[in-house]
């Protein structure tokens, strides 16, 4: 019965978002421009409360491709939960301006743990996004609720002028991962950052 209730809240919930189509150049919050490779779904959460945009292929419950442009030292990459599935408040992940690359993995590995979620970090090493140097970290994610789903995640993380810009990408790391990966890699290699 717990499962059924889970469900329909989840269905209620994704039914209240608004979903557009998205293609071509896009910006991202007036601060970074991307280049899709094919059409994705852009979605808004009724109230817009997470510092991200969110964009999906196949549904926000299987892959979620989220953009950080233009944010500034001391603000929280995500609003988390008041409670993560452990019952537990969790820790929020903020952005400091002139954090080390380890540092950047470390952030984004709680970004993916907020919500009770088991994260390792797989690999680390540096990389572009657009043409501002960063770092490019590798998750394992064992996403946390009755029925655990393993999935795989990709992020590039850079900071211009004192301000974070990523492109972080989740996905079931069998099938979703590895099909949508090589677009999210052609968009972060070809970002133009503009802050």
């Amino acid at each position: 019965m717990k499962k059924i209730l889970v469900l329909f809240l989840a269905f209620a919930l994704a039914s209240c978002a608004n979903i557009v189509k998205v293609d071509g150049e896009q910006t991202i919050n007036a601060k970074m421009v991307v280049k899709l490779p094919q059409a994705w779904n852009k979605v808004s959460a009724p109230g817009g409360q997470q510092p991200f945009e969110l964009w999906t292929q196949d549904g926000v419950f299987v892959d979620q491709l989220r953009f950080w442009a233009g944010v500034n030292g001391g603000a929280s990459l995500v609003t988390p939960p008041q409670k993560n599935a452990q019952g537990k408040a969790p820790r929020v992940p903020v952005f400091t301006a002139g954090m080390k690359l380890d540092q950047l993995a470390s952030l984004f590995e709680q970004v993916y743990a907020v919500d009770g979620s088991a994260v390792t970090i797989d690999r680390i090493e540096p990389a572009q996004l657009g043409s501002q140097p960063g770092v490019r970290v590798e998750l394992s994610i064992v996403r946390a609720g009755d029925n655990p789903v393993q999935l795989k995640a990709a992020v590039w993380a850079a900071e211009s002028k004192g301000q974070l810009y990523a492109v972080g990408f989740a996905a079931p790391r069998l099938g979703f991962f590895p099909r949508y990966l090589p677009q999210v890699q052609e968009m972060a290699k070809g970002a133009v950052i503009k802050g």
